[in-house]
């Protein structure tokens, strides 16, 4: 077999397996996941902003699937079809020159190409970008910091942390919920694949960005720009409730923050350690505004910005050796007694 014969049988071998692993891929991530399924599927979206997005994917995916394809069979016929016949060649083929057909159409079709989706991608980002705001919209203000999220709703006088809660939004009295973007240290970048694209919060500067879910559940979130050494579990949880349920949610987090007796001896531990300098707890000494607000810390299901689940012994360990959960994350280590521990931890647990 001579050495053409070998570069095409090479080439068949590289592209033929190259697209069948490309479609399959395809057809694998397409495919639902299970709704349990822990990683969120961009091609299965829930809202009306990451649906547009999706669709103009797939239409960029169709585009560029067709030139591979049209590329790959061309490249594909002119390798058999002018392939080494076994003689050897003493002068230069034929060339060709001045071919005004040729010439229009490696001019005119890539064009067309970049034309079609330019003009598609500019109207999506023009229906995301400049979507008209209801006057039933909810207002939420998001500020990154290292490494965990803040939420605030002004209109309702709600502070919360890493699990953002919003209404679903019915198609025939839409309640989307506007988010403006805030960071409160360096750059971060707040995504929830299946609600919405990625839109960075960059210092000193205010970004917005809205979501209209039509699927109630829970989508997870990620940060989704280096921030430093905890980036990857600045992890944000986003619950879709249905209406009655948004209500009950908000009338929860309004209330003041529950007063035991039986735990008074774990509130002076709070009130008289470093804690009250990061965290705010409603009724106390407590203002600090460099962690997350505790109020109703129980009522998360999550603590360490999605780190780990919220249970008693995950506090534990996390108020006394935040290392042990989260590396390098800016939670101090408070090195209590057991007695104190113990303490602060049953306290903590009665702030639903």
């Amino acid at each position: 077999m001579n050495r053409a014969n070998h570069r095409t049988r090479r080439f068949v071998l590289f592209a033929v397996p190259l697209l069948v692993g490309i479609l399959f891929a395809a057809g694998q991530c397409a495919a639902a996941p299970p709704d349990t399924h822990p990683i969120p599927n961009i091609f299965k979206t829930h809202s009306t902003p990451a649906d547009d997005a999706y669709r103009l994917s797939l239409l960029v995916l169709k585009v560029t699937g067709i030139i591979f394809v049209v590329v790959s069979a061309l490249l594909l016929y002119v390798i058999i079809k002018f392939r080494s016949k076994g003689d050897v060649r003493t002068h230069e083929p034929p060339q060709v020159y001045g071919s005004t057909q040729i010439e229009m159409a490696w001019t005119v079709m890539p064009i067309l190409v970049v034309i079609i989706l330019f003009l598609a991608t500019a109207r999506v980002i023009h229906a995301i970008q400049d979507a008209p705001r209801p006057t039933s919209a909810i207002d939420v203000t998001a500020v990154g910091h290292q490494f965990w999220w803040e939420f605030r709703y002004p209109q309702l006088g709600i502070v919360a942390a890493n699990e953002l809660h919003v209404p679903l939004s019915d198609p025939a009295q839409p309640t989307p919920t506007f988010i403006k973007l805030l960071s409160a240290d360096t750059d971060h970048s707040f995504w929830i694949p299946q609600l919405a694209g990625k839109t960075d919060l960059i210092p000193n500067r205010t970004n917005e960005m809205w979501l209209d879910p039509h699927e109630p559940g829970m989508y997870l979130g990620q940060c989704a720009q280096y921030c430093g050494t905890q980036h990857a579990k600045m992890l944000l949880r986003v619950y879709v409730d249905s209406p009655e349920q948004f209500r009950q949610w908000t009338a929860q987090q309004i209330k003041p923050a529950i007063v035991d007796e039986k735990v008074s001896e774990g509130r002076r531990v709070f009130e008289s350690t470093a804690c009250v300098n990061c965290h705010a707890i409603g009724g106390t000494a407590a203002h600090g505004t460099f962690g997350p607000d505790l109020t109703h810390l129980m009522s998360r299901d999550t603590i360490a910005s999605g780190a780990a689940e919220n249970t008693e012994s995950q506090l534990r360990l996390w108020i006394q050796n935040p290392d042990a959960i989260k590396p390098g994350s800016l939670m101090p280590a408070m090195k209590l007694s057991d007695h104190d521990l113990d303490a602060l931890v049953h306290y903590l647990r009665t702030l639903q």
